[in-house]
C-alpha cells in the first residue's frame, strides 16, 4: 500500500472516528454529562441558543463528504489533498481530545485542543476563496471547510469566554456585557476580512447563523441582543459585497491577475 492510499484511509477513519465519538458524547453521555449541559452551566453570552449547534449535522455531512472525494483513487495524487490529508487526521484527534476534556471538565486544556484543530492552516493551504478549482473541489472539499472554520471560529470565542468565567476573571472591570459586545464586534471584523478578501459566502453565513442564535438567546438583555442582530447584518452586507468582488475579478482577466 503506497504512501497516498494510507493517507486517504486514514482520513476515512479519523472522520468517522470524530462523528462516533462527538455521537458517543451526547448519546452516552461520556462522564454522565451532555455536551450542551455543561455549556449551559456558564453564564456567558457569546453562546447562541440550542437549535444553532443543529449546524454539527451539516458539518459532519461536509467532512463525510470531502472523505469520500478524497479517498477515490482519481483524488490520489490530488495536490492539495495531500497537503491537508495529514493535518486533517490531527484535526480530528484535536476534536476527540476536546470533546473528553470538555465532558471531564479540562476547561482550560479544552481551549488549547480547540486552538490546535489546525483548520486554519487547512484553510489557508487549500487557498479557499482564490484557488481555482473544480465544481466537486469546491462543493466537497472547500465549502465543508468554510463551514466547518466558521463554526470553529465562534466556539473558540465561547470556549474562551467560559473559561474566562470559570476563573471568574474581573474583566478588567468592564461588564460581561460589554465583552459580548467587544467579541461580536472581533467576529463581524473577521467575518467581513473573510468576505472581503476571498468572498467566503459559507464561512460568513455560519457566523450569521451564530449571531442571529445568539440574539434570539439573549433577547432579554438588549445590548447583547441587538448587538448580535447588527452584527448578522453587516456580516452579510459584507458577504454580498464580498461574492460580488469576487465575481467581477472572476470575469475580469486584469482583475484577476
Amino acid at each position: 500500500m503506497n504512501n497516498d492510499r494510507v493517507r486517504q484511509i486514514l482520513v476515512v477513519v479519523a472522520v468517522l472516528a470524530m462523528i462516533a465519538v462527538n455521537i458517543m458524547a451526547n448519546a452516552l453521555p461520556i462522564n454522565g454529562q451532555a455536551t450542551g449541559e455543561i455549556s449551559d452551566r456558564f453564564d456567558v453570552y457569546f453562546v447562541p441558543a440550542g437549535y444553532v449547534f443543529s449546524i454539527w449535522g451539516l458539518i459532519y455531512l461536509g467532512l463525510l463528504a470531502y472523505a469520500v472525494y478524497q479517498v477515490l483513487p482519481a483524488q490520489a495524487e490530488n495536490p492539495s489533498l495531500r497537503n491537508i490529508g495529514y493535518l486533517f487526521v490531527l484535526s480530528c484527534v484535536a476534536n476527540i481530545a476536546w470533546i473528553f476534556l470538555w465532558h471531564y471538565d479540562q476547561v482550560a486544556l479544552s481551549v488549547l485542543a480547540m486552538l490546535a484543530g489546525l483548520l486554519i492552516t487547512i484553510y489557508l493551504r487549500l487557498d479557499i476563496g482564490r484557488a481555482q478549482v473544480s465544481s466537486a473541489m469546491k462543493w466537497l472539499v472547500h465549502v465543508p471547510f468554510s463551514i466547518y472554520l466558521g463554526w470553529i471560529t465562534v466556539a473558540t470565542i465561547a470556549n474562551i469566554t467560559s473559561l474566562l468565567y470559570e476563573v471568574e476573571w474581573s474583566g478588567w472591570g468592564i461588564s460581561p456585557e460589554m465583552w459580548a459586545v467587544i467579541m461580536l464586534a472581533i467576529a463581524t471584523i473577521v467575518g467581513g476580512a473573510m468576505s472581503m478578501t476571498r468572498g467566503d459566502v459559507a464561512y460568513a453565513a455560519v457566523l450569521i447563523w451564530a449571531f442571529i442564535g445568539i440574539a434570539l438567546k439573549h433577547q432579554d438583555t438588549a445590548i447583547v441582543s441587538n448587538t448580535a442582530w447588527i452584527a448578522a447584518v453587516v456580516t452579510a452586507i459584507l458577504m454580498i459585497i464580498g461574492a460580488y468582488r469576487k465575481r467581477q475579478r472572476g470575469n475580469d482577466p486584469a482583475l484577476a491577475s
